[in-house]
């Protein structure tokens, strides 16, 4: 799939995280914690990926190893920034990313973010609203 496919998608994907967010009344107006995903076979290109993010302003979080359900393994790490739900600040940061992604040969995986308002208050509620792409992270 081409970039420019690839950003449709993922433009249409960031409204729809967004207004599912809205819908189940998460606040709008909050600080969210948005955590980009990336992953790939090659932990080389990976860290390369993690080193351009970082550059780019986001925090990096430690890569992890995951085995998957055929057995083989992925690396995978998050980027992630602070701010509000607001759609041309997701779209830049998405739009950033995937380029990043192309460059270094790496998955980009979308992006998640955690509920936030007065009826979450246990952690366990928290793992479970995450919105997310569908991918397992």
């Amino acid at each position: 799939m081409s970039i420019e496919s690839q950003l449709k998608a993922q433009f249409a994907e960031n409204r729809d995280i967004v207004q599912a967010l809205l819908d189940d009344g998460s606040e709008p107006d909050a600080e969210y914690t948005i955590e980009h995903h990336f992953s790939s076979s090659n932990f080389e290109r990976l860290e390369k990926a993690a080193v351009d993010a970082f550059k780019l302003g986001f925090e990096v979080n430690d890569a992890e190893e995951m085995e998957l359900e055929d057995g083989s393994v992925i690396f995978c790490f998050d980027a992630v920034a602070y701010h509000k739900l607001e759609i041309p600040l997701l779209d830049k940061a998405t739009e950033q990313l995937l380029q990043l992604a192309a460059k270094q040969k790496v998955d980009y995986d979308g992006w998640g973010t955690y509920f936030v308002g007065d009826e979450i208050d246990d952690e366990e509620d928290d793992e479970d609203d995450e919105q997310d792409d569908g991918f397992p992270h």
